[in-house]
C-alpha cells in the first residue's frame, strides 16, 4: 500500500516543546502526531455515530410516541455501572 503525507504544520515553539516533553521512550514526534491524528479521527467518528443514533432514536420516539423517562434510563445505567464495578473488583482480587 502506498503511503501519503499529512500537511506540514507550523506551531509555536512552546507547543513543540510540550509535545516532545511527553514522548514515551522510543517514540518519535512524528509517531506521536500520527497517533494523535488517528485518535481524533476515531473519536470524531464515534461522536458522529452517537449523534446519528440519538437523532434516529428521537425520530423513532416521535413516530411511535414511545418515550422512556430519563429516571428509568439513569437507573438502568447506574445498575450496569454497578455490575461492571463489581466485576472489576472481583477480577482485581483474583
Amino acid at each position: 500500500m502506498k503511503t501519503a503525507t499529512l500537511p506540514s504544520l507550523r506551531v509555536e515553539p512552546e507547543l513543540r516543546e510540550a509535545a516532545e516533553s511527553v514522548l514515551q521512550e522510543g517514540e518519535t514526534l512524528s509517531g506521536f502526531i500520527e497517533a494523535s491524528v488517528r485518535e481524533n479521527v476515531q473519536r470524531r467518528r464515534v461522536r458522529s455515530e452517537f449523534i446519528a443514533r440519538g437523532l434516529a432514536s428521537r425520530e423513532e420516539a416521535k413516530r411511535t410516541g414511545v418515550y422512556v423517562d430519563a429516571d428509568v434510563v439513569h437507573a438502568e445505567l447506574a445498575k450496569k455501572l454497578g455490575q461492571a464495578r463489581t466485576k472489576l473488583q472481583k477480577k482485581a482480587r483474583a
